[in-house]
């Protein structure tokens, strides 16, 4: 191998077409954060890389580093996440974590090792779930964890407004804001997303829950109370993207 190459596991974001038989792929890499690579010939039906250039495909990558674009030079599978491909749900839901990933996702990443091992077992759990509840459980908590490496933690526990404890009461979610505010504050606010301190309490546990453990709250949650935590924390997620979700706009279509 030549100074000029590099080995790296990373897991394909997206993919650009660059020619009739090449693709540009964007990867999260564990050891330098965002990528992206040629991957030359790909489209051709013998190509070498062939299906480890799909997306949602975690591989061990040759790359060799070229002046503007790094080119794939060799491409090992390290787990294709076949369940999910038979399932749109567990699709549509992988899609959108791997977008949060490309959004929030940096090159030469400080955190690039901790975010790829987020994304790998979020991916993973989401394939081996066995119902949608436990599909978004997955993807809740990817987002709540997601967003405490990316700098916003969000404050379930205190009002933002007055910095009141905010115990066994309602509270409203203020997703620009980044956590809650009390009843009393939200004179001043005007919001709308009322969240029970039980449902409060099931994020906060959630955000503390490894992949492969599972809580009492997930035990006894209904596909609806999952849904609604989804939208929240998604609504919250999208406010501190710079860049637009795509993938938000089809799980509104189907789900």
């Amino acid at each position: 191998m030549s100074n000029a190459s590099y080995i790296t596991n990373a897991i394909n974001l997206k993919s650009y077409n660059l020619s009739e038989s090449d693709k540009i792929m964007v990867m999260y890499s564990r050891e330098r954060g965002l990528i992206r690579g040629v991957a030359k010939g790909v489209k051709k039906p013998k190509s070498k890389l062939g299906a480890r250039m799909d997306l949602l495909v975690a591989n061990k990558l040759m790359l060799h580093q070229g002046r503007n674009l790094n080119t794939i030079s060799q491409a090992e599978a390290l787990n294709t996440f076949n369940k999910t491909r038979r399932n749109m749900d567990k699709i549509f839901y992988s899609m959108y974590i791997s977008e949060v990933v490309n959004n929030f996702g940096v090159e030469d990443d400080p955190c690039s090792a901790v975010v790829y091992d987020l994304l790998y077992e979020a991916l993973d759990s989401v394939a081996n779930a066995d119902d949608k509840v436990s599909i978004i459980n997955a993807v809740l908590k990817f987002q709540l964890k997601m967003m405490r490496i990316s700098g916003f933690s969000l404050e379930l526990d205190k009002c933002l407004c007055c910095g009141r404890p905010i115990e066994e009461e309602n509270m409203f979610f203020a997703s620009n804001l980044g956590g809650v505010i009390c009843n009393d504050c939200n004179e001043n606010y005007h919001l709308h997303d009322v969240m029970h301190y039980k449902l409060r309490d099931y994020l906060a546990v959630l955000a503390n829950t490894e992949f492969d453990e599972k809580s009492d709250y997930e035990l006894k949650s209904t596909e609806k109370i999952c849904t609604v935590c989804f939208e929240l924390l998604k609504s919250y997620i999208n406010s501190h993207s710079a860049k637009k979700f795509k993938s938000t706009d089809i799980l509104q279509e189907v789900c």
